[in-house]
């Protein structure tokens, strides 16, 4: 029995480690008496579908040179169901089986096959409803008032507010500095109000 373990974590969280994952697999394999052929890793987002540990997990397995991938969840895998199936399909044609640990699948089996896709078709809602949380969250910052982004730069505002000194449309700012007329409009609006709250407190501090 050829066994490939697979590990990911995200490149951005610098707190994780493959070895945990690691750990779980190995405990697995050495229980049902089955020697690791080889071990797989990726430090990258589970939303790209090109990672060169997987991807060279998928060539060997094409290769036929493993008969079991274990992995510890679906979500190490991929993140979208289609993308899920795909693989699973793949490596089925190639007489290469899937287990997960933390989640009981194991596709050597008619009820482990079929968890798999039940659990895959929840994962990929849960990314939805993150999905959907967050674009309801910026909407509601929107609404709000609140700005999102980086801070605007003082130096551009400051050239925004001598072109439109200059008599220059908000159209033809925007040509220049490379924003929208839109973004100059809301710039100089901004600038305004700040001279307006400087004024005011130049004016209580003289009192």
């Amino acid at each position: 029995m050829r066994v490939a373990l697979y590990a990911r974590v995200s490149r951005h969280d610098k707190d994780q480690n493959p070895e945990n994952q690691l750990i779980k697999m190995k405990d697995f394999v050495f229980r049902q008496g089955w020697e690791i052929f080889k071990i797989y890793i990726d430090r990258a987002s589970g939303a790209k579908t090109s990672r060169p540990g997987f991807d060279q997990m998928l060539r060997d397995a094409r290769a036929r040179w493993l008969d079991v991938i274990v992995i510890v969840r679906l979500d190490r895998l991929a993140r979208s169901t289609r993308q899920l199936l795909n693989v699973v399909d793949d490596l089925t044609k190639r007489g290469v089986e899937l287990i997960c640990t933390d989640q009981d699948i194991d596709t050597t089996t008619p009820s482990g096959k079929l968890l798999f896709t039940v659990l895959a078709g929840v994962s990929e809602l849960e990314l939805d409803l993150i999905r959907e949380r967050t674009r309801d969250g910026l909407a509601r910052a929107r609404a709000e008032g609140k700005r999102l982004g980086r801070p605007p730069s003082p130096a551009l505002t400051k050239r925004i507010v001598a072109l439109r000194e200059e008599g220059r449309s908000l159209r033809e700012i925007g040509d220049i500095v490379g924003l929208s007329h839109q973004a100059v409009k809301q710039r100089l609006r901004r600038h305004r109000v700040q001279k307006r709250v400087e004024n005011s407190r130049g004016g209580q501090s003289d009192r």
